[in-house]
């Protein structure tokens, strides 16, 4: 980690100035290394159960060798020391969970843009906003008469879209909200306009469209959400797992349309950020999901169904663009 990277990986994610991005998505861009471990299930006997086993075990082979005489004895007061050897000698391993990592951790990124980069420069890197949750956000009056919803479930992604004013040059109206209260925020939304879903790559996001479109059947619902099995196997993406109970994968494949490997995935509580893709990918993925939506009529063709295609370019870890075919992530 160092400023002249950071500035470099800023230019290029602002497309030399002409974009805002936040500074969670410059965190993604700027890490140096992230992964995951996968859950272990536990190993070996547990001390207790073990001692309760061979403290008993070698107190009796100890009283016996004592009554034995000669060389049976001697052999009966070695297995005992054996006994409490190999006790001693076995390890236990406890089960552990899946977890992932990310370096440097958001908290340590974010004091480092707040502190030294402010004491070294005296003001924030041009064209980087706070998106923390103490920061302030300036409101952004929704367009008069809005022809699209777009619901984004990440709070890095809305502030990244409201402070390029890309809803209003869309004619969209934004709404912020987590997964499970999509339903209750577009009560506020006019009826009958298309909707838009943007979220990470994780198991209620898949779940979001389809749900979506059961409880609002006279609307167009475009999934133009991060892409399952784009990040999944992609080298370079970010992996990240969740503590919090995920749907099966039965579920998955069923409701969300998933494949058998993708609904396994999410379901082990994997996912994949929606705020780690660049943001001149996710503002050109925002874009055309909008112009599909309003091409699709209510009622018609199902040809929204599933995830929308993003753009083939993808970075690596340390920021650098690659190349894979089909939907990609960074």
């Amino acid at each position: 980690m160092n400023d002249r990277r950071i500035k470099r990986i800023a230019e290029k994610a602002t497309e030399g100035g002409r974009l805002r991005m936040t500074v969670t998505q410059l965190w993604y861009l700027s890490r140096t290394s992230s992964g995951t471990s996968p859950a272990r299930p536990a190993r070996g006997i547990r001390p207790g159960v073990r001692w309760l086993v061979a403290a008993p075990l070698a107190v009796l082979l100890l009283v016996a060798g004592n009554f034995v005489p000669g060389v049976p004895g001697a052999v009966t007061v070695t297995a005992a020391v054996a006994v409490v050897v190999t006790a001693s000698l076995m390890r236990f391993r406890p089960a552990t969970r899946a977890s992932s990592y990310i370096t440097p951790s958001e908290s340590q990124f974010r004091q480092m843009m707040a502190e030294p980069w402010a004491a070294a420069y005296g003001k924030p890197l041009p064209r980087v906003v706070d998106d923390g949750p103490h920061a302030p956000h300036p409101r952004t009056p929704p367009p008069a008469r809005p022809r699209v919803v777009i619901l984004c479930t990440d709070h890095a992604a809305a502030v990244f879209l409201r402070r390029n004013a890309i809803p209003a040059r869309l004619d969209a109206l934004l709404v912020e909200a987590r997964p499970g209260t999509a339903h209750e925020a577009l009560a506020d939304a006019p009826e009958g306009l298309p909707v838009v879903t943007l979220h990470d790559a994780d198991a209620l996001g898949a779940l979001l469209a389809p749900l979506l479109r059961q409880a609002h059947p006279d609307r167009v619902v475009v999934d133009a959400g991060l892409p399952v099995t784009a990040v999944r196997t992609r080298r370079g993406a970010v992996h990240r797992v969740s503590s919090a109970a995920t749907p099966s994968a039965a579920d998955l494949r069923s409701l969300a349309g998933l494949s058998e490997a993708d609904a396994a995935w999410l379901a082990q509580g994997y996912w994949s950020p929606l705020a780690a893709v660049p943001p001149r990918r996710l503002k050109a993925a925002v874009t055309a999901a909008v112009r599909r939506a309003l091409a699709t009529r209510p009622g018609g063709p199902r040809s929204t169904d599933g995830f929308l295609t993003w753009p083939a370019e993808a970075p690596s870890p340390g920021g650098g663009p690659s190349r894979t075919k089909g939907a990609a992530a960074g």
